[in-house]
């Protein structure tokens, strides 16, 4: 069974009653075959279902754990790129607030191919490498956007050992379909050559 980050070989990891999940010997993704991935409508219609508002404190708080770290890295004027934005987009609008320009994309709310034809000096992607069907694919075409010098910030709760995962709700989410541990992060920043920042238990920076 081919690994969808690095295509290394995974073995069985665990199981509940809806899914069987494998993890990578060589990076350590865990993931779901693709047998279990839902059509593009029974995706969306899960995601119709989240009700996140720019002008809402506490969404602004969460995001707020990316944001104010990424934002100490960045120099005046930056111009970012927010991969997977939703359909009520707020992590831009929070760094436009802090005077940075920012592009959007989201596959199922605000398609914008275009976006990959420029180059950023941040990219962010905040509850969005869990859904990623292809990441390995996926995230190379982000890193070759990312100017030298440039940040990628993501938000994506971690995996940890076996038995605490076998009892995470973050699992139950059918549209989750990889997650990622220290190990799996230690590995992507390895395969870019960059250096990785670990901060609270869902905040990576990655700087290239």
């Amino acid at each position: 069974m081919s690994c969808p980050l690095c295509h290394g070989v995974a073995a069985s990891f665990t199981k509940d009653k809806q899914r069987t999940y494998r993890r990578c010997e060589t990076c350590f993704l865990i993931f779901v075959l693709a047998e279990y991935h839902l059509t593009p409508e029974e995706e969306k219609a899960q995601y119709d279902l989240h009700e996140n508002d720019s002008n809402d404190p506490a969404y602004r708080k969460f995001l707020s754990r990316l944001a104010e770290p990424l934002l100490g890295k960045l120099s005046p004027n930056s111009c970012g790129f927010d991969f997977g934005c939703g359909p009520g987009p707020t992590l831009s609008v929070m760094l436009e607030e802090a005077g940075h320009q920012v592009a959007l994309h989201d596959p199922f709310y605000k398609p914008n191919p275009g976006a990959f034809e420029a180059s950023y000096d941040f990219i962010t992607a905040t509850e969005v490498l869990e859904h990623l069907r292809q990441p390995g694919r996926e995230l190379d075409t982000l890193w070759d956007c990312l100017r030298p010098g440039g940040w990628l910030g993501v938000m994506t709760k971690r995996a940890t050992d076996q038995k605490s995962f076998n009892q995470w709700h973050y699992k139950q989410d059918p549209t989750h379909v990889c997650f990622w541990s220290r190990d799996a992060f230690q590995w992507l920043a390895g395969h870019w050559g960059a250096n990785l920042e670990l901060i609270e238990p869902d905040v990576a920076l990655i700087h290239k």
